[in-house]
């Protein structure tokens, strides 16, 4: 049997009538598998070992997949960083015992707040998204006394080729610095106080189903690691972001040891610390929203089941 699946007309989890838990903590209720959540996160780990040394990486789970308290809890025990949008999923990451170091602070609009708990924290990375982040980013850390490890977020100008509205490494999306500009960037970064521009970012979307952008966006940032090195600079960290797509329906995502493949061949070669950053690909299919019928409502074409949860819930 599925870890999800239909027993004797019963929806089960793990073996547990899902029923009984409806029937014991009302609905609408979620309930997640441990072994399903435990099992995609170690298929990544194991992806990232076949293809980088022991130590090299650090797989951190995109929080805003899935914020529940107690799924965070547990990939924080399974080893998983986090990467974070806001300081509420900062928060919520250091509560499920995540140390800062395995935390990735991502996002476009991150508030002097939030950078100000992110750099007294001494997170791994704090992913620069426009040059005036970059202005606030050196502000912040200096009136703190800090020194901030950050990564500009580079936009490949890559077609994802997924849905428009989930497509963030084009050039006319919001997200990350032209790919051209970079270079000048890093070099004023260099020159700042409170900056330390170790890292190479990139992401360029979500639920990518064909790895020909991962690998057009991977070359771009092999050879824009390169050049700074060859510029002087000392780039010790890519982060690679996430958006490995999944299966709703039909769709045919790629084995994650094609994925590893491709890390292999372009970013292994440039012995930097990678960061890998997924979410649904971990959490997707581990869930279940349980909800009752409260109401029959027959129209004039159609009969409606009104239930206790809604489009909120789901």
């Amino acid at each position: 049997m599925n870890i999800i699946d239909y027993k004797s007309g019963r929806l089960c989890m793990e073996k547990v009538n899902l029923q009984d838990v409806a029937a014991k903590y009302g609905t609408p209720v979620y309930c997640y598998s441990t072994q399903i959540i435990a099992d995609n996160l170690h298929g990544w780990h194991n992806a990232m070992k076949s293809a980088l040394p022991e130590g090299n990486f650090t797989v951190c789970y995109a929080v805003k997949a899935n914020s529940n308290q107690a799924v965070l809890r547990l990939l924080g025990k399974l080893g998983a960083g986090a990467d974070v949008v806001s300081i509420g999923e900062m928060y919520r990451a250091f509560r499920a015992g995540i140390t800062p170091k395995r935390i990735v602070f991502s996002g476009v609009g991150k508030t002097v707040v939030e950078l100000k708990r992110g750099i007294k924290n001494g997170l791994l990375l704090i992913n620069i998204e426009s040059e005036s982040e970059l202005d606030l980013v050196s502000q912040v850390a200096t009136e703190a006394g800090k020194v901030a490890d950050i990564a500009f977020r580079i936009n490949p100008d890559v077609d994802a080729k997924t849905h428009a509205k989930i497509t963030t490494g084009l050039k006319d999306n919001k997200f990350g610095i032209d790919i051209k500009k970079a270079l000048a960037l890093y070099a004023r970064a260099a020159s700042m106080p409170g900056i330390n521009a170790t890292g190479v970012a990139v992401h360029i979307g979500s639920q990518l189903t064909d790895l020909g952008p991962f690998e057009e966006a991977f070359r771009c940032v092999a050879d824009l690691v390169k050049q700074l090195r060859a510029e002087g600079h000392t780039i010790t960290k890519v982060d690679l972001g996430g958006g490995l797509g999944i299966t709703y329906r039909d769709e045919t995502p790629p084995d994650l040891s094609r994925y590893a493949a491709l890390v292999k061949d372009i970013i292994a070669p440039l012995n930097a610390h990678v960061v890998v950053e997924p979410g649904r690909s971990v959490i997707g299919n581990a869930g279940v929203l349980l909800t009752r019928i409260v109401h029959e409502k027959q129209g004039e074409y159609k009969k409606f089941l009104i239930v206790d949860a809604g489009m909120n819930d789901l």
